[in-house]
């Protein structure tokens, strides 16, 4: 079951990289209006916000990452706390952006629902 949490937290990393590149630097594109729910008049309104959170993302996905790295070697406690932080956080993350915007709900769900089967895989 290791080696498939592992695979599935390398994967949560990944997710997480891609779209905090996309919202780092990608966020004026309109092709990507209905994950970020941007207007171009207001790109620079946000940009600091964007950008921001866009890095706080690839930071949680190399966290997650390296969690699900040290998981399988000998500091298998530390990753396995450092995984099911970066999991809970984005469920909680995830119900956050449910509920302060419902019409990202896809969004909402992409973003809490693999971290909730990885958290329940890790609870077991």
């Amino acid at each position: 079951m290791t080696g498939a949490i592992q695979v599935l937290g390398v994967v949560l990393g990944v997710v997480l990289i891609v779209v905090g590149v996309l919202e780092s630097f990608f966020f004026r594109d309109q092709r990507f209006h209905p994950i970020f729910l941007i207007d171009p008049k207001d790109t620079a309104a946000v940009r600091l916000w964007t950008v921001n959170l866009g890095f706080y993302n690839m930071v949680w996905g190399v966290g997650a990452i390296t969690g699900a790295l040290l998981l399988g070697g000998p500091n298998h406690a530390a990753g396995h706390a450092i995984l099911l932080f970066a999991c809970v956080a984005h469920v909680i993350l995830g119900m956050v952006l449910l509920f302060s915007e419902r019409r990202l709900w896809v969004s909402a769900v992409g973003q809490a629902l693999l971290p909730l089967v990885i958290a329940v895989l890790l609870l077991l």
